[in-house]
């Protein structure tokens, strides 16, 4: 019965992975054959008008005709008037959202964004980036955080601002920003490292089936799917996680030096109201309450770029995901 168990484990496990292969394939077919027809490129869109709009709509819905014609006048004259306000005098607050996956892969854009931004913005200017990340590969969300230190090169001040989520790879990245501002419900840190796989050694060897590895160098190959794993190959890796986790550590506390990092870095990971008094975030709040209180003192864009991805690089992306999630090769979880 034992035997049976352990069998059909083995044997639901190479299902989950060859299924989820499959899946990937299909839904990004499925995406590629149906194109897309919005706009490539870069797009900029003023959200003080956006609210003001907004904000209209239901004004003109509550108001008597008299009250709603006088303050119609009143804010014609009040836009002209801003319209009129030199570039010099007004401060310009540049939103950029990122909503991240295992693999990063929304940086793509994340960097067309800030070259574009940085392009044109000052030190009395501020960049916000709304931020959704829970984490993933490490030389991606690596590639993340570089591409917000951009902004801060530029002397341009950076704050992050995260609704939901900002862990592991997630924080690195917003441990970047001049200020972080999450939500009191917001999961913030797990700054810590994972490495996992499946080893089908024993599935493969009861079968009679030999696996075969030549490498070149004592260390080019350590853990294995399908090899037998050693003590010592545990412990290489082990040592490597451990010098991902102190870079990690280390850029964290470049950023945050007053944060007591070694109490957080144990790969736990806290709400936004616990994560303040912790130091890893600076205030508590949400995008919504940050945006529309800076619309009121300064021209607010939000800039977005959408680049056109072939369907190699989507079937690329799509595998590279698959794998990223069943855990090969370290990871900020």
């Amino acid at each position: 019965m034992t035997e049976f168990l352990f069998d059909f484990a083995l044997f639901f496990l190479k299902a989950l992975t060859i299924v989820g292969a499959i899946i990937a394939v299909v839904v990004t077919i499925i995406s590629a054959s149906r194109g897309d027809s919005s706009q490539h490129g870069l797009k900029v869109e003023k959200l003080n008008d956006k609210y003001r709009d907004m904000a209209d709509s239901i004004r003109q819905a509550v108001m008597s005709k008299s009250e709603w014609s006088e303050y119609a006048k009143a804010e014609k004259k009040a836009i002209k008037k801003e319209a009129k306000a030199t570039t010099e005098s007004v401060q310009r607050v540049y939103v950029l959202n990122f909503k991240g996956d295992m693999r990063a892969s929304a940086v793509e854009s994340l960097r067309e964004e800030i070259s574009a931004v940085i392009a044109v913005a000052t030190p009395q200017d501020e960049v916000v980036v709304c931020l959704e990340n829970a984490g993933g590969v490490v030389h991606d969300h690596g590639l993340g955080a570089s591409q917000l230190q951009r902004i801060k090169n530029q002397q341009i001040p950076l704050t992050v601002i995260v609704d939901k989520v900002a862990a592991s790879g997630g924080y690195l990245m917003a441990s970047v920003a001049n200020r972080i501002v999450a939500a009191p419900f917001a999961i913030i840190g797990s700054i810590g490292v994972l490495a996992q796989l499946p080893n089908f050694s024993r599935f493969l060897e009861e079968r009679g089936i030999d696996f075969e590895q030549i490498t070149a160098g004592k260390y080019k190959r350590t853990l294995t799917m399908f090899g037998k794993n050693t003590d010592a190959d545990r412990e290489k890796t082990r040592q490597d996680l451990e010098e991902v986790h102190l870079l990690f550590k280390n850029a964290v506390t470049q950023h945050r030096p007053a944060l007591d990092i070694e109490s957080v870095a144990t790969g736990e990971y806290w709400y936004g109201t616990r994560a303040k008094d912790l130091g890893l975030i600076d205030e508590v709040g949400s995008s919504d309450d940050y945006l529309m209180s800076r619309a009121g003192e300064a021209r607010i864009y939000a800039i977005s770029y959408k680049g056109k991805e072939s369907f190699l690089h989507k079937l690329q992306g799509a595998f590279a995901a698959f794998a990223a999630s069943i855990g090969l090769g370290p990871r900020l979880p």
